[in-house]
């Protein structure tokens, strides 16, 4: 019988692996799926031409481009989904656990492009500002500007998602402008090589972008600068010891590490068995603990529920899983699959005996247990295993040890303090849940709680129709908890963008900071020239071309039609006695009369290349625009985004944002803003 097919990595461009080595078999019937490769890598390669060849060609894109590459990229994968849902399926998952690793990789290479679309400049700096002033007349600055960091991303990540694992780190780091070196667990990491494959083949990447090690890692970590940035998804065993690396600590290497944590949800005191919100925490246990087979690093290990409900959670409970069918997930009517090796299922099995030590068992394979399907007798099959603690309070146990697979534990408590003592009892933890009708109930727990853990869910009826449940991490919100879940953070939106950036302050004149920033920063000198900023192409617009328009005073008339036409009738714009008895001592205009009456003063009227005002940020009503006073406006290019983007009839265009300051007869700002305009691009 021919061997199976041998994995190779993909190292300084090229695939390297002919000879099998380690045997990976499948999680359903134990047949020898794959093997890794016996060649061992060249790192300094593989260091070397990410630092040459992957920098320069990410950097030869902006921050648009990438996002725009990052989008291309996912839309290439999904139409190639089957082909790794066939695949998916010998780690032991069923659709739709393969679905949470497919998609939602997909899905948050997606997020990314459009993180990336919507709130990123074009080019390679993200300026952090308002500057400031530093100085008394203005002269001098300072702001922060985050700019990519020049070394490599090392990202080691763990078997349970190895297509999502993989995604969610590589789209901030590509993002950021980052090449990556991914080395995923060996268990699933014929998973990851497709992926890489497609990603290769699409012609997307570019080159140096990302590397594959299939394997160990050998000298790698030894080799990293400070310029490099580590990640790490998997037990806190291993991350505990990879922080200890002295090449990391001599370097200062950045390490993130998001490590597998003893998650709870607590059942407040105020859901009985008869309320909805009772049997929304039934489900969210079982299903943490039957998706993915219970290999998740946010599942529910600890179920905290009032003591005088303890006996009808575990009933529900049991009769919940005892109707879960476990075995091939081709096989009609499956709902949960293997393990994903047969390695992980001896580990399983052992902490399982270890934590029998310390509590009883309600349910597990005596139950009934029998995989459905040809040969799932070889294959890596668990049974679904609840727990009850003896002493909730006792050390070891469930708050300290974690079978990682469909195990979960059981911990009564007699009041809300004492549920937060034991969740706190995990010692940091990536998820906790709140099942709870009673807001007040939640207001109290809730900042208690998050010291101890990074994402917290307060499940109701309420939500519970669109609630992605306590197990789904979302590319918007922070992935990562204190303590022993490894204290770093992941995903999170921009957030996560900006590990992979380097923050610098810089300080100088205010024009010597636009020019740094590539945006305009208020006291720079401006450009202004005879043609109206509002009547230039979008690549003919230069950063800080300024318009100081004609002055208007304020009259009552204005004050009056305004508040006709708005319907805002406000005592400070209309009632001189109480106007008088206020802080400002007379009646004022209104703010929004003040924003049209300085857009009156700037806009230009005629057809032309700004198509639409379609947003304002950051605005302040600085002083009170009283009758008589006389406002003026400045409105200057601030900075220029080029999405890549056409209006509905195909008219290529950009993002433009102005700098607005009105002034009145004092020079006093009484209004800042910045507006966005759609502006056509100039056909060439």
């Amino acid at each position: 019988m021919p061997h199976a097919p041998t994995l190779q990595s993909f190292i300084a461009g090229r695939w390297i692996g002919q000879h099998g080595a380690q045997v990976l078999r499948s999680a359903i019937d134990g047949h020898e799926l794959a093997r890794t490769h016996e060649e061992r890598l060249d790192f300094a390669e593989a260091l070397d031409h990410g630092r040459r060849q992957g920098i320069a060609s990410l950097m030869a894109l902006d921050f648009q481009q990438r996002a725009q590459r990052l989008k291309a990229l996912a839309l290439y994968l999904s139409e190639r989904k089957e082909q790794l849902y066939a695949l998916s399926h010998h780690s032991g998952a069923t659709r739709a656990d393969s679905w949470i690793d497919i998609e939602g990789g997909n899905s948050t290479l997606f997020t990314y492009a459009s993180l990336g679309s919507r709130e990123l400049p074009s080019g390679n700096i993200v300026h952090e500002g308002p500057a400031m002033q530093l100085s008394k007349l203005g002269s001098f600055a300072g702001t922060h500007i985050l700019v990519p960091r020049g070394g490599l991303a090392v990202h080691i990540n763990a078997f349970n998602f190895p297509i999502w694992g993989m995604l969610e780190k590589f789209a901030p780091s590509f993002l950021a402008g980052m090449p990556c070196i991914v080395k995923p667990a060996t268990a699933t990491s014929y998973l990851t090589e497709a992926v890489v494959r497609l990603m290769d083949q699409s012609g997307l990447l570019p080159a140096g972008s990302l590397q594959l090690v299939i394997g160990s890692t050998g000298d790698l970590l030894d080799r990293l600068q400070g310029q490099d940035v580590l990640t790490f998804t998997g037990s806190a065993d291993t991350a505990a010891k990879l922080r200890a690396n002295p090449q990391l600590i001599r370097n200062s290497v950045p390490f993130n590490a998001e490590a597998d944590s003893l998650n709870c949800a607590i059942l407040a005191p105020d859901v009985s068995p008869d309320d909805e919100e009772f049997e929304l925490f039934i489900k969210e246990v079982a299903r943490e603990m039957t998706t993915k087979a219970g290999q998740k690093c946010t599942a529910i290990r600890r179920a905290i529920v009032p003591a005088r409900h303890i006996d009808a959670v575990a009933s529900r409970l049991r009769d919940r899983l005892a109707k879960v069918v476990v075995g091939d997930p081709s096989v009609e009517g499956v709902r949960m699959g293997a393990l994903a090796s047969h390695d992980q299922q001896r580990d399983v099995a052992e902490r399982l005996e270890t934590l029998l030590q310390s509590s009883d068992l309600l349910f597990g394979a005596q139950d009934g247990f029998e995989p459905r399907g040809a040969n799932t007798s070889q294959g890596a099959f668990f049974a679904p295993t609840l727990l009850q603690a003896r002493d909730p309070h006792a050390e070891g146990g469930a708050h300290d040890i974690e079978a990682f697979g469909p195990v979960s534990t059981l911990m009564a408590y007699d009041d809300l303090d004492e549920a937060l003592a034991l969740a706190a009892r995990g010692k940091g933890s990536l998820v906790a849940s709140l099942v709870t009708r009673d807001p007040r109930i939640a207001a109290k727990a809730i900042p208690v709680a998050a010291a101890w853990h990074g994402r917290l869910l307060v499940l109701d009826r309420e939500s519970a129709a669109e609630s992605t449940g306590h197990g789904s991490p979302l590319p918007q919100l922070k992935h990562g908890g204190p303590g022993r879940a490894g204290g770093g953070e992941e995903l999170g939106g921009l957030r996560a963008v900006k590990h992979y950036l380097q923050r610098a302050a810089v300080q100088g004149s205010p024009t010597m900071l636009a020019a740094v920033t590539g945006e305009y920063v208020r006291g720079a000198k401006v450009i202004e020239t005879e043609v109206h900023p509002f009547r230039r192409f979008f690549q003919d617009l230069q950063i800080g071309e300024s318009l100081l328009t004609h002055r208007r005073t304020v009259t009552e008339a204005d004050l009056v039609n305004f508040g006709c036409l708005s319907g805002d009738h406000f005592y400070m714009h209309f009632d001189e006695i109480a106007a008088k008895e206020s802080q400002f001592g007379k009646r004022i205009a209104h703010g929004y009369f003040v924003l049209s009456a300085a857009a009156g003063l700037f806009v230009s009227p005629a057809p032309g290349p700004v198509l639409a005002n379609y947003g304002l940020d950051t605005l302040r009503f600085i002083n009170p625009v009283g009758i008589g006073d006389t406002i003026q406006a400045r409105l200057t290019c601030k900075r220029k985004i080029d999405q890549g983007k056409q209006s509905p009839q195909g008219i290529p265009q950009g993002v433009v944002a102005w700098d607005v300051e009105v002034s009145n007869q004092l020079g006093e700002l009484v209004a800042s803003y910045d507006i966005l305009t759609l502006v056509v691009k100039r056909e060439d």
